[in-house]
């Protein structure tokens, strides 16, 4: 573990952290423990767990970046999920399914869940955030199959199936069930300090996904109470800045965004 952040300590911010090869973790409460539950290998994504503790309650927070490779929705809107070149875009299921499943996000996601069992037999609370590179079964549904450049596809996106399947709630559609009025987007955000080339993968498709979550597992004593994005309204689609028109709730930078990305921010309120 680690307390080295100066610039935030010369501010009196005081956070703890650990040491990690890719996604990270701020607490603003000590950390009890910390291990690497899916290491970092050749670059094809990671999760990684701390333990706090808030008064009386042990706190389990896991942080992840999943694998970027074979990302397969690409393969629907017409480009190659790991090359990113045009192909024929992919609007079978079970053909989306198959390219999914050669990445190795279900296989991170797999060791998350058996760990947190740990957890949740330890009577913790259970939180999981990061960037997933993959959709969610939550916003590739009847209702969404002509948005988008879907192609018509309902599609049972691995991961998001399989928390929901271990118990797990994807805060951001608990607070917003509609994928229509609150699409959520949290990717690629319209940076502006950067060239539209440097933020876009297919050109010519409309990429703008949520592929950045935060689960929880629902606890007696625990309620979400709001949920929001984290960065620029805009995003980029067919290769154009685009103003979101959606009702997400966004909270702006105040200065420079460094990434293509937007963040999730949520609210809970624990009973102690």
């Amino acid at each position: 573990m680690r307390q080295d952040y100066r610039s935030l300590k010369k501010a009196r911010e005081i956070y703890y952290s650990f040491f990690s090869n890719d996604s990270g973790l701020l607490s603003r409460y000590p950390l009890m423990d910390s291990i690497t539950v899916f290491p970092l290998e050749n670059d094809r994504g990671s999760v990684y767990k701390a333990i706090t503790k808030i008064k009386n309650r042990e706190i389990a927070i896991y942080t992840c970046h999943l694998d970027y490779r074979n990302c397969a929705y690409y393969d629907v809107l017409g480009y190659d999920g790991s090359t990113w070149k045009k192909r024929p875009p992919v609007t079978n299921v079970d053909s989306i399914l198959y390219l999914n499943r050669l990445s190795v996000r279900d296989d991170a996601i797999a060791l998350f869940i058996a760990e947190a069992e740990k957890d949740k037999k330890a009577g913790r609370l259970v939180f999981l955030g990061g960037d997933f590179n993959e959709p969610s079964h939550l916003d590739w549904t009847e209702a969404t199959k002509n948005l988008w450049d879907h192609r018509g596809a309902v599609v049972p996106w691995d991961v998001s199936v399989m928390l929901e399947k271990a118990g797990y709630k994807d805060v951001y559609r608990v607070i917003y069930p509609n994928p229509i009025t609150h699409p959520g987007f949290t990717f690629p955000a319209d940076n502006q300090l950067k060239e539209i080339s440097k933020l876009t993968w297919p050109p010519e498709a409309d990429e703008r996904e949520r592929i950045d979550f935060i689960y929880y597992l629902p606890d007696k004593k625990l309620t979400p109470l709001a949920a929001m994005i984290v960065g620029p309204s805009g995003s980029i689609a067919y290769n154009e800045r685009v103003e979101e028109t959606s009702k997400d709730f966004f909270i702006k930078p105040i200065g420079v965004w460094p990434t293509d990305h937007k963040a999730v921010l949520a609210e809970f309120k624990l009973k102690l």
